[in-house]
């Protein structure tokens, strides 16, 4: 397969996601696949899974979290789709996943902010919070059909922005999470454990600045994009990871505390 032939990308990579299995960075093998190459890869995989009937329920951003950024070699942002199939709903605090369907999965607790409204292309925070009609935490389940985690940014933005699964807890409107919101957005704390036992306490600065800048940054970039990319009214966007995303395997439980935001923490149980 020649490896600048989009089109041939494009069913590699889709079956490499179909079928839980390996394949080769694309710019191993093409050192100037960029990121206007990728993204028109990755949109000609949505376009057919589209045509089998998937449905589009929103975005994923991937890389907000700065930390990670010289462990995985990358240094900015990406985004990806996340669709109805991938999407889970939960309200009772734990949920349950298996992992034979992911290659080298990790997790990332995450904000997802859903829209009323397409939100506008703005820095201004307080004008993209007025277009959000519910807020959760949630947890994203990523994963890697490049072996070891080994990637440029292109290779991931092909590759959808390596999402695999969100898991999202209960929903609550703005004016539930109480004033100050933009602030407290920012400020709020996450505390993730396996087992029992902290891994790490996160913070939504950590997502380039707050959740909601990470949204704006978005916006910025879909800007710049086709018109049919735009976020629209009905769509989520999971904001990015605010620790770093750790490996999982069958048998652990990971979960989470929120302090300082008013969402309930997720509890998750991985199985085979």
């Amino acid at each position: 397969m020649p490896a600048s032939d989009p089109a041939a990308l494009a069913r590699e990579i889709k079956a490499a996601q179909d079928h839980a299995s390996y394949i080769a960075p694309v710019t191993a093998r093409r050192p100037r696949f960029d990121l206007d190459a990728a993204y028109d890869v990755a949109a000609r995989i949505h376009q057919a899974r589209l045509a089998e009937g998937a449905l589009l329920v929103g975005r994923k951003i991937g890389f907000t979290n700065a930390a990670m950024w010289a462990a995985l070699g990358v240094d900015f942002p990406v985004w990806g789709r996340v669709y109805e199939h991938s999407a889970v709903y939960d309200d009772t605090g734990e949920v349950h996943c298996r992992l034979g369907r992911y290659v080298e999965p990790r997790i990332e607790p995450e904000i997802v902010l859903h829209f009323h409204c397409a939100p506008p292309r703005t820095r201004e925070l307080a004008a993209i919070l007025e277009c959000v009609d519910w807020i959760a935490h949630g947890f994203e389940l990523v994963q890697s059909h490049y072996p070891a985690w080994q990637f440029q940014a292109a290779d991931t933005v092909a590759d959808n922005a390596l999402h695999g699964a969100l898991y999202i807890g209960p929903l609550m409107e703005p004016a539930e999470l109480g004033p100050g919101l933009i602030e407290r957005l920012a400020d709020f704390r996450v505390e993730l454990s396996c087992n029992g036992i902290r891994r790490e306490t996160g913070a939504g600065a950590n997502v380039l600045g707050s959740p909601l800048a990470a949204l704006a940054h978005l916006l910025e970039v879909l800007g710049e994009r086709p018109a049919d990319e735009a976020i629209q009214a009905g769509e989520l966007v999971t904001t990015g990871t605010l620790t770093k995303a750790y490996p999982v395997h069958a048998g652990e439980t990971w979960s989470t505390t929120l302090d300082g935001i008013g969402l309930p923490g997720l509890r998750i149980v991985f199985d085979e």
